[in-house]
């Protein structure tokens, strides 16, 4: 029943992402149809203009910046950021072992062996010691996003052991590991080993093409 109870809790975040990302896209588009809507104004608003006499000089106007969907950008972040909880409990689907290690269904346990050797080169990596949850969280969003983008699959997150933390206890680390396995992209992951960073450092494994 537990197993029951934590796999309705894994949909509910899931639905409640994917709610998020509909109302983000709907934003989106609502916001696209408003700048139009004021550019019709605008041509509706100069009416019959005449167009100033020739000189014969030519000015040459500079290249426009390539476009760049900020807004867009911003609410597929938002949205995110939005549906990544805490509150999932993840004890079940992790490998509690000297590596502490992840890998989502219907993933091999050949690729854990392998992510643990380093037969992946590590491309980019995130340090988030000294952020605050919320910080972390952002970063971590933007970070795989960037990876997605860049077409890099293995990464290196280091989350810190707790050691300058209240109590000792390394209260990202946790945080870490359960945003990590509500992401689809993130197929696997392992503690690092000990000349890598040990209980400080995880080795991310995103989809291949995601």
């Amino acid at each position: 029943m537990k197993s029951f109870a934590e796999l309705g809790k894994l949909k509910k975040a899931l639905q409640a992402r994917e709610q998020a990302e509909r109302e983000a896209r709907a934003r989106a588009k609502a916001e696209r149809e408003r700048q139009e809507r004021e550019a019709r104004v605008f041509r509706d608003a100069l009416g019959d203009v005449k167009p100033i006499k020739a000189t014969g000089r030519v000015q040459h106007a500079p290249d426009p910046p390539a476009p760049h969907p900020i807004q867009r950008e911003r609410d597929e972040r938002e949205a995110l950021q939005a549906s990544l909880s805490d509150e999932i409990d993840i004890e079940r689907l992790l490998d509690v072992d000297e590596s502490l290690s992840y890998r989502r269904e219907g993933v091999g346990s050949d690729v854990l062996a392998r992510l643990r050797r380093g037969h992946w080169v590590v491309q980019a990596q995130l340090d988030l010691h000294g952020l605050r949850v919320d910080e972390a969280r952002n970063a971590l969003v933007a970070f795989i996003a960037q990876a997605l983008k860049r077409g890099q699959r293995c990464l290196r997150v280091i989350h810190g052991k707790g050691l300058g933390s209240i109590g000792k206890e390394p209260v990202l680390k946790g945080k870490v590991l359960k945003w990590l396995v509500q992401r689809d992209e993130v197929i696997a992951f392992c503690q690092a080993r000990p000349t890598d960073g040990g209980a400080g450092v995880l080795i991310v494994l995103l989809r291949a093409g995601s």
